[in-house]
């Protein structure tokens, strides 16, 4: 037992850039660093929707962890409470078991969850692209429908199964669509002879009155341009009303026949927050510029689940929650505990955004590097450029070369895995979000006197 404790919460780009800068720097005398994540690898959530279509392998974008990390001890589970006063985590094991980690320094990374609305039948039938499960779920089902409709004599059927529904206009809902587009075109094209490719139709729904709004109203437009000229339909100023398993009703009244709602409006802090009783900004933690969370000692928040000031405009907003900014966060905030640490002065964290990268799929993209506006292919070199220059090992960046080669020359075979057959594969079936404990319940578990 040398040195304090450090636990840190979550395994995606904030968790795991801390934990390698905390092993490149602290001696082991200085501390122990643990890790909690219910998964053992990091998961690279740009390129999913790169998974979902077949493009990519999932161990392609899901390095392990203990290849990246060498003395952190890692915790197979997820965190469902975290009581600051007794310096208490409470942890749900992958089988199950709730047991008690004591921390001396914390880290909170826990990321975000899908964010969702009340909307009649939208629990039940949607499904999402945050995990590295969803995405290969929805392959399965996306290939299932024209597997099924092909099979059909039902032409109303045939119409549902080959209407697909994509809500959010950000980077996750317009690259799944696109990517799952280029997919069921090419599908039938090559392997359903009885399906019409003119029958398959993807919408992508989102309220806001412009697509990617983050990249600016030229690329926006180009990328809406792309996608309208391949024949996706998009609908913007408009949002899902209510949704059955046969059908998708929009607030402008329309109703679409389908059997595929993928949900990507946007994202949540982790529950997590609710239990530790901090301060929050629109759900997430408030820190100050060097992570700390007033008023809890040892506690640190950053990534997705943190409203980081942003220093590097003048404006007093958060810093956005892109993996750009949680993988610079978690490199700071290793050096910022070791400054802590070592009785130093901390400094507070401040990044200029380098540009966002849209990968269409083909010779489509939109990237934006440095305030530099492309399109068409040199947007796709840059942004697979960035995708692998990313890639935290150098395996995960071979296996995902090899694949985007492989798929350019062979193409995909379309194979459904059978994951999940025959069930729905909604949100909470994969994200969990009912696990989580609250404050008073983490209280009366940590705390003997209460």
């Amino acid at each position: 037992m040398q040195g304090p404790n450090i636990v840190i919460v979550g395994a995606g780009f904030a968790g795991v850039e801390a934990a390698r800068s905390l092993e490149r720097t602290l001696t082991p005398g200085e501390g122990r660093i643990t890790l909690i994540s219910p998964t053992d690898y990091q998961l690279y959530l740009p390129l999913l929707p790169h998974v979902a279509a077949g493009v990519v392998t999932p161990q392609s974008v899901a390095p392990s962890l203990r290849r990246i990390l060498r003395r952190t001890a890692l915790v197979p589970g997820g965190v469902i409470g975290v009581d600051p006063g007794a310096k208490v985590c409470v942890v749900r094991k992958i089988t199950g078991d709730l047991v008690d980690l004591r921390y001396d320094y914390l880290l909170l990374t826990p990321g975000s969850v899908t964010r969702t609305f009340d909307i009649p039948g939208l629990a039940d039938e949607a499904r999402g692209m945050k995990t590295l499960a969803q995405a290969v779920y929805l392959r399965d089902h996306v290939i299932a429908q024209l597997d099924l409709a092909a099979a059909t004599s039902d032409d109303d059927e045939q119409a549902a199964r080959l209407q697909f529904v994509v809500v959010g206009g950000g980077y996750a809902g317009t690259e799944t669509a696109a990517c799952l587009q280029r997919l069921t075109t090419a599908a039938a094209k090559r392997y359903h002879p009885r399906i019409d490719p003119g029958l398959i139709k993807w919408h992508l729904i989102d309220l806001a009155p412009k697509l990617l709004p983050e990249l600016g109203d030229k690329l926006g437009a180009s990328a809406l341009r792309m996608l309208s000229d391949r024949g996706v339909r998009i609908s913007l100023g408009t949002s899902v009303a209510s949704v059955t398993k046969d059908e998708v009703t929009l607030t402008d009244g329309r109703v679409l026949p389908s059997r595929t709602l993928v949900w990507t409006a946007g994202v949540a802090a982790s529950p997590l927050v609710d239990s530790l009783g901090a301060e929050t900004v629109r759900g997430r933690i408030v820190t100050e510029p060097d992570f700390r969370v007033p008023g809890l000692d040892g506690v640190f928040a950053l990534g997705d689940a943190a409203a980081v000031p942003d220093l590097a405009k003048d404006d007093g907003s958060a810093c956005p929650p892109t993996a750009q900014h949680a993988a610079r966060q978690g490199r700071h905030a290793a050096k910022v505990l070791v400054a802590k640490l070592r009785g130093e002065p901390t400094f507070p964290y401040r990044h200029r955004d380098l540009g966002l990268v849209v990968d269409l799929g083909g010779h489509d993209a939109v990237s934006k590097p440095l305030g530099i506006a492309l399109k068409g292919a040199p947007a796709q070199v840059v942004a697979r450029g960035y995708h692998l220059y990313a890639l935290r090992t150098g395996a995960a960046r071979f296996r995902t070369s090899a694949n985007w080669l492989l798929n350019a020359v062979a193409g995909d075979d379309f194979v459904r895995t059978g994951f999940l057959a025959g069930r729905k594969g909604t949100l909470r079936d994969f994200e969990r979000t009912d696990v989580y404990l609250t404050r008073d319940e983490v209280t009366a578990r940590t705390r003997t006197d209460a």
